[in-house]
């Protein structure tokens, strides 16, 4: 079914071409070669692409494509009258469901995300690292003039985090220290407000090496929602080493009977 030329919407120098305009069948055969005869709806209107290049618009019937167009593109070379199809596609239109934009695989990922088996290469440039001591534990027997004094630096070594190719940035720091202040294990969190004291004074707190062991520590408490997970000084939970024990309802003293007053009972 055609529409008339008066549809054409003008776009562009010069508007549309006519004979492009007019190949309103032309589009539709060529949008029902490829969506079959009931997968074409209305027409929409025909839009200029360039000088004799004008694209019709049809809608789509497919329910796998609901608020999409099906666009034909039709061209006209110079000086000829003959109109032919140089392209089909579905477009989307107003409210067509859309696939989200593409994210990086490597800003998808969340904590938990990787599991066994999984593989998470880091990039070479990432700015959450830098180089690391490299010599080696071999520099550290080359170095020692005693077999005690290379064991003695070995440990050293050990201890620093100087034997890696990579160690932590600055920035990788900064990164730690953002989500560690703001995390379940942070001071701003109702556990550690209603705490009866910080983990600087707890004897479950294990020391933390390095910068970072400054301000945070880890829990070694298995009673304690934080066990195995690192926290600040200043966060806390109800299972401090010093808290006071809390009286147990068995304990408490037995209800006080008045045995002098009395409550008159109505008569029902």
């Amino acid at each position: 079914m055609s529409t008339p030329t008066g549809t054409a919407t003008a776009r562009g120098r010069g508007g549309v071409d006519q004979a492009c305009a007019d190949a309103v069948d032309l589009a539709r055969s060529a949008a029902l070669e490829l969506a079959g005869a009931d997968g074409v709806g209305e027409y929409l209107g025909c839009v200029a692409e360039d000088e004799r290049v004008a694209t019709h618009s049809f809608a789509c019937l497919s329910p796998a494509y609901v608020g999409w167009n099906w666009s034909v593109t039709v061209v006209r070379a110079a000086r000829s009258k003959v109109v032919t199809v140089d392209e089909t596609c579905l477009l989307p239109g107003v409210g067509a469901l859309l696939a989200p934009a593409w994210v990086p695989y490597a800003e998808r990922l969340l904590p938990g995300d990787l599991g066994p088996g999984d593989l998470l290469p880091i990039d070479p440039d990432d700015d959450r690292l830098v180089p690391g001591w490299t010599g080696g534990f071999e520099a550290v027997h080359d170095r020692a003039e005693e077999p005690d004094e290379a064991v003695e630096l070995r440990e050293i070594v050990g201890d620093l985090g100087l034997g890696r190719a990579r160690v932590l940035s600055l920035i990788g720091m900064d990164d730690a220290v953002d989500r560690w202040l703001n995390g379940a294990g942070g001071p701003h969190v109702p556990l550690a407000e209603a705490a009866p004291g910080h983990c600087a004074t707890c004897g479950f707190r294990v020391r933390m090496g390095g910068l970072l062991g400054q301000a945070f520590a880890v829990c070694a408490n298995e009673s304690s929602p934080s066990d195995g997970r690192v926290v600040t000084f200043d966060h806390g939970c109800g299972a401090h080493s010093e808290a006071a024990l809390v009286v147990s309802l068995a304990a408490a003293l037995p209800p006080v009977l008045d045995e002098i007053g009395y409550d008159e009972l109505g008569h029902g």
